[in-house]
């Protein structure tokens, strides 16, 4: 159902006081009966998790997939047997995740036991972050659900790269992700379409309590080795079929599939946690001079960090700034140009959405300018769209909307 709207009305400021009560059951909401501007105000804003039920239902790819409560082993091959996708031993570590090969998906599906009255996904091997999507880009095999659709994240890297945060993840009983936080410490979304999920999530700075004595945080939560959880704060959760999980901002998790489970994930960045990415990026900046403080009289120190910051973290402070820039820029000509609202998966933004991600905007790139590293980097000495003049563009364009 595309080409909705997605509007928020005024900010809630009492939801920014939430503080994690793992002791209440996490909210279950059912997608027929909720809107989206009372997900923002109610989870998203206050980084507080819940589970949508009805989330699927006009999808394909249930219908596709999935044949007499059986996985549609035929179409999968056909459709997307060639794609190359990256397998993962689930029983096999590799330092803090797992061994893993790049197959292509018919060799995958090669291995699943098939009988008449059964389908089922290779032993203990799962397909992870399959981008599906970004290789299909025609195959509306789903559709992005309008409580999900401010999604800065993948708009700037569908239009910017070849990259994107959009996944399919596919695997047997048994099969499982170790605990971890999500990239950027952004949020993410997960929809099975079939089978069922275990979760434990962990709320922000309970991982603290779990680490061991060098300060890293368990491969697995529930392995014999693990610090005990026992008295930690955490979340189980089990998701079906055709229901959404949000996972919010920096919420360290571990997943267990509960039998064959197909599921669709994206990870998204918009004006709610865009401060926690910031923090984040400059967190893994700092631990990375610590590192290496030894060489800070070399040459070119500060490059040298952005190119570790890079590869770590997966953007440095010159892709932060043109992800910044990029969705400020398209959020001031959308104010005047009511066809740009629509966005890369068809629903539509609301002008007061628009004003909103433009604050958050300027709340970060307020900080950002003081930010006395950047005028040690080339890019920033260089570029004729400084932080500073965006930062006044937006402010000016802010004024006229009040």
């Amino acid at each position: 159902m595309l080409n909705m709207q997605f509007e928020i009305e005024s900010i809630n400021k009492s939801t920014l006081n939430y503080t994690y009560n793992i002791d209440e059951s996490l909210e279950v909401l059912d997608a027929k009966d909720v809107s989206y501007n009372y997900f923002f105000q109610n989870f998203m804003l206050p980084n507080k998790p819940c589970v949508i039920k009805s989330i699927s239902e006009d999808w394909n790819c249930p219908k596709d997939w999935i044949e007499n409560d059986k996985i549609n082993i035929k179409y999968l091959g056909q459709h997307y047997g060639s794609d190359e996708v990256t397998v993962y031993d689930c029983k096999e570590r590799y330092f803090n995740t797992q061994k893993s090969k790049k197959i292509t998906f018919k060799e995958y599906l090669n291995e699943a036991q098939v009988s008449e009255s059964h389908v089922s996904f290779p032993l203990e091997e799962y397909v992870k972050n399959w981008h599906l999507k970004l290789n299909h880009t025609d195959d509306n095999f789903y559709e992005v659900p309008i409580f999900f659709a401010s999604d800065w994240l993948n708009e700037f890297y569908i239009e910017n790269t070849s990259d994107d945060y959009r996944f399919v993840y596919m695997g047997s009983d048994k099969t499982w992700t170790p605990f971890h936080v999500d990239v950027f410490t952004s949020y993410s979304w997960s929809v099975n379409v079939y089978g069922k999920k275990k979760w434990l999530l962990f709320p922000p700075g309970e991982e603290e309590f779990l680490k061991d004595e060098l300060g890293n945080i368990p491969y697995s939560i529930l392995s014999k080795n693990s610090t005990s959880i026992g008295d930690r704060k955490y979340y189980e959760v089990i998701q079906h079929s055709g229901e959404a999980i949000f996972v919010p901002a920096g919420w360290h998790h571990e997943v267990y599939n509960l039998g064959d489970t197909i599921s669709i994930n994206h990870n998204w960045i918009n004006g709610c946690n865009i401060h926690s990415m910031y923090r984040a990026l400059l967190s893994n900046l700092r631990d990375i001079k610590i590192e290496i403080q030894d060489c800070k009289d070399m040459e070119d120190f500060e490059q040298h960090c952005q190119i570790m910051l890079n590869a770590l973290f997966g953007m440095d402070l010159k892709m932060f700034y043109e992800f910044l820039k990029f969705i400020a820029t398209k959020r001031i000509r959308m104010i005047e140009n009511e066809p740009e609202r629509v966005m890369y998966h068809g629903h539509i933004i609301g002008i007061n959405h628009i004003l909103f991600d433009l604050r958050a905007i300027r709340e970060v790139l307020e900080i950002f300018v003081q930010y006395e590293e950047i005028e040690l980097l080339d890019y920033f000495s260089d570029t004729n769209y400084s932080p500073q003049r965006l930062l006044e563009e937006i402010d000016f364009k802010l004024k006229l909307s009040d």
